[in-house]
């Protein structure tokens, strides 16, 4: 028995969700589960195949790779094993997922949903330990909000978080907020002294060289969650999990009322039912007893889906194209007539929310990605605000992307910075200032006059305004910043009413953060 909170990680972020359900409803859906090893073979081929899971020589062929995804994706209440059949099916949210739905909007919900117990939890395989009745991401929310509290380190959450707090009572609560202050000031000499005995790994052997592994991988996979909702995330700096400041808001709306626990969780296809209820659902009405014959065109039909779904978290799909449906004809053996009308009758306005979940996540990974996050800026002010772009980053002494606006006659640049906390240095300062403002005319050839500068990134230090202001007022150009997350809140408005480019203008010359009021 597991002692302690837990969450299975055959990938320790939920980024590639969508493509590995695909590839479950391409494989496996109304396909029956249970033993059947061929099936998990096949599923698990697929997987390493499209690069979802590691390669390996898999000697025993049992396909358990293939289980240990099917259950992460279970977990998550995307799919479950109907009682009658003993066939895999979609739940609404994992229906939702595969019709193209933002994902982010899906999976926050089912991560705020996550409890103890629950059929995951009780399994077999995993048995966490009945003292466990809680939602843990909502309860982190909690003390994330809390002002006594703020943010969280990975060890606070391994060691004091995940092996303590067993419910929602306000008892526990302010238990495990003393727990944590006492934590902050003793460290390791606040634990119990039959911590090791109480919370041994699976294997019940601790490893003598790093005794807290278990947990802090634990810790570790459970930040990652949190973050793929987009309410929190760790800082560059400091690496300590923070609520996102423009999303302190929708998390005291969330905290405001406490929704009932999901009931029946020894019965697992009631259960996955309930949990799985995606957004726009109160209840899963379906009809799935009656048997469906598989054809050939819905399979060819799930094989367009997924390729779909891999090819929208590359690039924001607005609309369906004739490249797009070359692109997906190649990929499927699918005829074109048969893929254009898939993808029209399934997928009429695109899909922009699950790369926006990548855009997400590229805005607070550092150097690391900071070309991908320039190349997706492209992308993004191209295939949805509509302008002309450019990657200009790598010429050197220039910003990252150049915006040209023919129905407004103006240009604009972008500078990418994926921090989760930028400021503005004195160098980023003078190389605005000189090289990308003053030196417009060094790296442009359009006509048109630049008409303001922006800074994207994860978050921004407290005095990014003053900073702004200073560019602004050697310059006479009008500037901005904006965070990752206000660029998504824009792109979702624009979808149901677009900005022009005079508005985009207008909102990127504010000399001053752009928050979320201002969209």
């Amino acid at each position: 028995m597991i002692n302690t909170w837990w969450v299975t990680r055959p990938k320790r972020k939920l980024n590639s969700i969508p493509e590995v359900l695909g590839t479950f409803a391409e494989i496996s859906l109304d396909q029956e589960w249970q033993g059947q090893r061929s099936t998990h073979l096949v599923l698990e081929q697929a997987l390493e195949d499209a690069n979802l899971k590691r390669k390996g020589e898999r000697r025993d062929q049992t396909g358990g790779g293939a289980r240990t995804y099917q259950a992460w994706v279970s977990s998550l209440g995307l799919i479950f094993i109907q009682q009658s059949t003993g066939q895999l099916k979609l739940t609404l949210a994992g229906e939702a997922i595969i019709n193209g739905d933002p994902p982010v909007a899906i999976l926050k919900n089912q991560i705020l949903k996550y409890q103890f117990p629950s059929p995951f939890s009780l399994s077999r395989g995993v048995q966490v330990s009945l003292r466990f009745k809680i939602r843990p991401f909502r309860f982190l929310l909690r003390l994330l909000a809390n002002p006594e509290i703020e943010h969280l380190s990975e060890e606070e959450i391994a060691k004091v978080v995940i092996t303590n707090a067993e419910d929602e009572t306000d008892d526990c609560y302010e238990r495990i907020v003393a727990k944590i202050k006492t934590f902050r000031k003793d460290g390791d000499k606040s634990l119990d002294a039959d911590f090791f005995q109480k919370y041994a790994p699976k294997t019940g052997e601790v490893n003598p060289d790093h005794p807290f592994s278990h947990l802090l991988d634990i810790a570790n996979t459970i930040i990652n969650w949190i973050e793929y909702t987009q309410l929190a995330q760790r800082d560059s700096e400091d690496r300590l999990l923070r609520i996102i400041p423009e999303k302190m808001e929708e998390v005291v709306s969330i905290l405001s009322t406490t929704p009932p626990f999901i009931d029946r969780p020894g019965q697992h296809e009631y259960f996955q039912r309930k949990y799985g209820l995606d957004p726009k659902h109160q209840k899963d009405t379906r009809n799935l007893t009656a048997s469906r014959t598989i054809t050939s065109a819905m399979i060819e039909e799930q094989k367009v889906r997924n390729a779909f779904i891999v090819e929208s978290l590359k690039a924001p799909i607005t609309k369906i194209t004739a490249e797009l449906i070359s692109r997906i004809v190649e990929k499927t053996g699918t005829p074109e007539k048969i893929v254009e009308e898939i993808l029209l009758r399934v997928y009429p306005y695109g899909a922009i929310g699950s790369f926006m979940t990548q855009y997400f996540d590229m805005s607070i990974k550092g150097r690391d990605e900071a070309t991908e996050f320039e190349k997706a800026t492209v992308e993004l002010f191209r295939n949805v605000f509509n302008f002309k772009t450019k990657h200009i980053g790598p010429i050197g002494l220039t910003p990252d992307v150049l915006l040209t606006s023919d129905t407004a006659s103006y240009c604009a640049i972008i500078d990418n910075k994926a921090y989760s906390r930028y400021s503005i240095d004195n160098d980023h300062h003078n190389r605005m200032v000189s090289n990308y403002i003053k030196g417009f005319k060094n790296y442009c050839d359009s006509a048109y006059p630049l008409e303001f500068f922006t800074y994207i990134a994860g978050g921004f230090g407290t005095n990014i305004d003053a900073q702004i202001k200073k560019i602004y007022d050697q310059t006479g150009i009008p500037g901005s910043a904006i965070t990752a997350t206000a660029i998504i809140k824009m792109v979702e408005k624009h979808q149901q009413a677009p900005y022009s480019h005079d508005q985009i203008k207008e909102l990127f010359s504010k000399n001053r953060l752009i928050v979320l009021s201002d969209l």
